[in-house]
């Protein structure tokens, strides 16, 4: 098995029962089949949701892409995340905001980034939040952070590669 350095991510979204969860799944799965020593966590920047389990659409979605999601737990972010985690992906900029907002001074732009900017540098996509409309809502988000889990896979792979 190939281990690559050890990172530390978090997914952040706005009630961590819908996107986050998804994002932290899949990227768990996809660090897991690359033989990857990840810790991947999710958050949301509210607390509307902490300790709830995630979405039943976001649970069957990732279902049915062998991936279990279930024992997962809402959580919000906390300023002490900063220190715990190598780099914190926002899922929308609203939610990086809100990330600014609640870590103050220990904000670090350089830990801090919009998932989508891994798959779309430089264009500070949202991921859309699939809370407000039926089921197709979630495949796609679900399709969108698989792909830019695959290109933060593709983008650390690289990187340790040529480190050695």
């Amino acid at each position: 098995m190939l281990y690559l350095c050890r990172m530390r991510i978090l997914m952040v979204c706005l009630g961590n029962i819908c996107r986050s969860p998804l994002a932290e799944g899949i990227m768990q799965h996809k660090a897991e089949q690359a033989g990857l020593d990840w810790t991947i966590d999710s958050a949301g920047t509210n607390s509307n949701h902490i300790g709830e389990a995630p979405h039943p659409l976001s649970q069957k979605v990732a279902r049915l892409h062998g991936i279990d999601i279930s024992q997962q737990r809402a959580r919000r972010f906390m300023k002490a995340d900063l220190d715990n985690y190598d780099i914190i992906y926002a899922m929308a900029e609203d939610i990086l905001i809100d990330i600014e907002h609640i870590s103050g001074s220990k904000f670090d732009k350089q830990k801090v980034e919009l998932f989508l900017n891994e798959l779309y540098p430089g264009q500070n996509m949202d991921v859309p939040d699939p809370w407000y409309g039926p089921e197709p809502g979630y495949h796609e988000v679900f399709e969108l952070l698989n792909k830019a889990c695959d290109a933060v896979i593709e983008k650390y792979m690289i990187k340790q590669t040529a480190n050695n």
